[in-house]
C-alpha cells in the first residue's frame, strides 16, 4: 500500500488546473439560471439551463470558449467558492473546501462518469434550455435541483 492520498482528498490549494477541473462531478447545477430577489437578496433556483449546457450529458457544449458565447459565465476558483453561496451543497468544490469527502456517487469514487446521473444528482431530465424556456418566473423551483 503506497499511502498516497488521491488528489481529490488533498487541500484545494495544492491542486493543479487539471486536478481542479477534474473535481467537477458534471451535475450541471451551476449552469442553471437563478433569480435573485432584489429586496431580500435571496436566490431562487430555476430549471432553466444555460444555452450551452448539453441537457443529456450535463456538460458545457463549448467549455473552452464559453465566455465568448456567454460573457457572464462564471469561472469558479478556490478564491471565489465562498462568493458563490448558491452552489449546491453536493458540489465537490464546496465539499472539499469544507474539508468534507466527495459523495459516494462522484465519478472519482465510482470510476463511472454516469454515476452522478444514476444517483439522480444531475440536471439530466429535469432542466430545459434557455432557448425553449419562456419567462424565467415560470421556472422557479422550490428546492434546488
Amino acid at each position: 500500500m503506497s499511502g498516497k492520498v488521491p488528489f481529490w482528498e488533498q487541500p484545494l490549494e495544492t491542486l493543479d488546473r487539471g486536478q481542479w477541473e477534474a473535481l467537477c462531478d458534471g451535475c450541471g447545477k451551476c449552469c442553471l439560471h437563478k433569480v435573485e430577489d432584489e429586496d431580500t437578496g435571496r436566490v431562487y433556483p430555476t430549471n432553466i439551463a444555460c444555452k450551452l449546457l448539453d441537457l443529456n450529458s450535463s456538460q458545457c457544449s463549448d467549455y473552452k470558449h464559453r465566455k465568448t458565447h456567454v460573457p457572464d459565465c462564471l469561472r469558479l476558483t478556490r478564491a471565489k467558492i465562498d462568493d458563490y453561496f448558491w452552489l449546491p451543497s453536493t458540489c465537490a468544490y464546496v465539499l472539499r473546501d469544507a474539508g468534507q469527502p466527495l459523495p459516494e456517487w462522484h465519478y472519482l469514487i465510482t470510476g463511472d462518469r454516469d454515476s452522478v446521473h444514476k444517483a439522480g444528482m444531475s440536471v439530466r431530465g429535469r432542466a430545459i434550455s434557455e432557448n425553449d424556456a419562456g419567462p424565467i418566473e415560470n421556472h422557479i423551483v422550490e428546492q434546488p435541483l
